[in-house]
Order: C-alpha cells, then structure tokens, then sequence
C-alpha cells in the first residue's frame, strides 16, 4: 500500500522526525526500586530506536519522591542519580538516530503500589473501582484517598517542572504530560473522581485548572526548544467505558483548553481510534483533537497495520504510536518501509522487557 504519509518526515516543533512512527509509552518495571533507570532500559529503547522510529515515548516516570510513584520498578525523574540513569538511556537512543519524550505521571487514587504506607491522594476522599494490577504491586482493593489540598496541588504543580526540567537537564527532547487513563489529573478532569468546589472543583473549566497550570509551569520553567506534550483519553485503567458527559461539547472545550495552555501536542488515546468518539456514528476523538485543539496530534489505538496507521493520519492525526505491535515489532517502521512482514502480537515481548499480559500494558 502506499505509505507516502507515514514515512514522511514531520516537523514537532524544533524537532525534525524522519517519519510519523512514534513508540506509546507501557509500563515496564524495569527500574532500580528507587526508580534509577537501568542498563536494561538503555538497550530496550535503543532496539526501537535502531528499529526506525522516529520518537520513543517512554514508560510513566514519577515526578517527586512523595506519593507519584506508582508501581514497583517505576523509574524517576527527581534527583541526580535518575538523571545520570536518564543520560545514559536517552544517549543510547540518540546515538540510533532517534528523539526522545520522558512521559510524567502521578497515579494518584490509581496508584498501584503503596510501599510501607496504603496512602494515595486525589482530588476528593473516594475508593476507585476495581483491584490493583498483580503485576505493579501487591494487588487488592484500592485504598480510599486522602483529597489534596489546595497548598499541595500547587505544590505537585512545582514538582511537575521541576521533573520536566531534570528531563531537560539529563538530554530529552520533551516530556509528555500523562493526564489520561484516570491517572491524577483525569481524576480531576472526571466529575464523579472530583467532588471539590474550590477553584479546582465543579465547573469544567475549574475541573481543567491542574492540568492547565501544570503545563504553563512546566513551560515557564524549561524555556524554549524543548516539547512538552500532552497524552489525555476518555477510558480510565479502572473504566473502560468512560465518555465525557457532553460529548462533543466537552471535547471541543477540553482540546482548546489544552492547546491554549501551550502544549505542543495532544496525544490522543483510545482503544480503537477508528471508532467514533461519542455513540455508534460521528467524529472520532481524532478528528475533534485536530479540530479544536489545532496543534500536533499523535494518535493511538488499535493501530497494528500501515493501513491503520495512514487511515489515523488521514483522519487529522499527524503522527501514530505504536504500542502492541511495537513489542513484537521492534523495527516496525522499517518493516513497513521495506513491505516486510510484521509479527503479530501474542503477549511475549522483548527480551529486553518483562513478560507482561496483554491486559497489563498501561501507559
């Protein structure tokens, strides 16, 4: 088929891709357990770096040593000695010709490892649905949350640029803003995880407040060539089926929110990006992410094939992350340049990264 589009270059800001194929941040847990990133992880990334994708985005990074880190083997970007780990990762990456985006992430109420104290924090007290992943922690019932205050918000939002300018400080070229996937910033984006009525509770526009002044401090804090992106979806680890209440509505006022904060990219995330994004017919969250938000969309879900990835693209996406199919495909781009077959997903993955069940490969 022809992947004219796919395999062309793209300017993201400073940054000149050498194709449309961008790696989607998974969880790994292959850190040190005090989050120093490993020899390991400089070899997984470097593969799909050698394997001709353009940009990696990498796995969930905690961004203060208080309650963000997550899960077991998560690494992290908040002192010296990650980002002497980081250096070494993001080195072997840009020796194989490709850029590199440190992904930021607080679990908050979905944190699936709790250490020697069952805390989580959120934006209100509330006991998530469902059970932990086994293989990120311990497993079990979520605990019920402790609601941040105001001073600690503005204190994560601190935090925030401070991870993203360690990020800088150790060579990547972005970072992503994790805010989707229920993770803490969709808790306070989603009505029923934020029940607040202070300035960060209530109205969508207040229910936007964190995510907004994180990016413009991160944007603040690290100045100019540098990405700071933005993955957000509906879906939830622990709800599936989640939408925004009034669709497109919400959408239209979401992705203009997001833009108009200064991020770099929206990185658009759904189980079948072809699907429409509200009910049996109409636009996909693609399509309204380009339409509203008119920056650089990355899109992902579902997309295995070329011809999903250049159907992603005509439908207003300007690049595509790969996730399943880039564990049993490391060199999925040149696969594709080449018309090569590509190996289906099975569950096994790299050597380079733990065996992991389908079901538990989270962004």
């Amino acid at each position: 088929m022809n992947t004219t589009a796919l395999l062309s270059t793209f300017q993201l800001g400073h940054l000149t891709l050498k194709n449309r194929v961008v790696l989607a941040a998974m969880t790994r847990a292959s850190a040190e357990p005090n989050g120093n990133p490993t020899e390991r992880m400089a070899r997984y990334y470097a593969r799909f770096a050698a394997g001709g994708f353009a940009m990696l985005i990498t796995e969930s990074t905690y961004m203060d040593d208080k309650l963000s880190k997550g899960s077991v083997n998560m690494p992290g970007i908040t002192n010296e000695w990650h980002i002497e780990g980081w250096k070494r990762v993001i080195e072997a990456v840009h020796a194989k010709g490709s850029k590199i985006i440190i992904q930021l992430a607080h679990a908050g109420a979905l944190s699936q490892w709790f250490g020697d104290q069952d805390i989580t924090v959120a934006p209100s007290a509330l006991k998530p649905n469902g059970e932990r992943v086994q293989a990120y922690g311990q497993g079990g019932e979520y605990p019920i949350s402790t609601a941040l205050t105001v001073e600690e918000i503005k204190e994560l939002i601190v935090n925030f640029a401070n991870a993203a300018a360690n990020a800088k400080k150790a060579g990547a070229d972005g970072i992503e803003l994790h805010v989707g996937k229920g993770f803490l910033h969709d808790q306070f984006l989603t009505e029923y995880t934020n029940n607040r009525t202070d300035e960060y509770g209530g109205s969508l526009e207040n229910r936007l407040r964190f995510i907004v002044e994180t990016v413009e401090a991160i944007k603040s804090k690290i100045g100019e060539n540098f990405i700071v992106g933005v993955e957000i979806s509906q879906y939830k680890m622990n709800n599936f089926e989640f939408k925004w209440p009034k669709g497109e509505a919400d959408a239209k006022v979401i992705f203009e929110t997001i833009a108009n904060a200064g991020a770099d990219y929206i990185h658009v995330t759904d189980y079948n990006a072809k699907a429409p994004a509200f009910g049996d017919s109409g636009p996909t969250l693609t399509s309204l992410a380009k339409k509203y938000g008119k920056i650089p969309v990355i899109v992902n879900g579902g997309i295995a094939q070329p011809e999903d990835a250049e159907q992603a693209l005509s439908d207003g996406g300007d690049l595509v992350s790969i996730a399943k199919m880039a564990l049993s495909n490391h060199d999925w781009p040149i696969k594709v340049q080449n018309n090569q077959r590509l190996i289906p997903f099975t569950g096994e993955v790299l050597a380079e990264g733990p065996t992991i069940k389908d079901s538990e490969i989270v962004g």
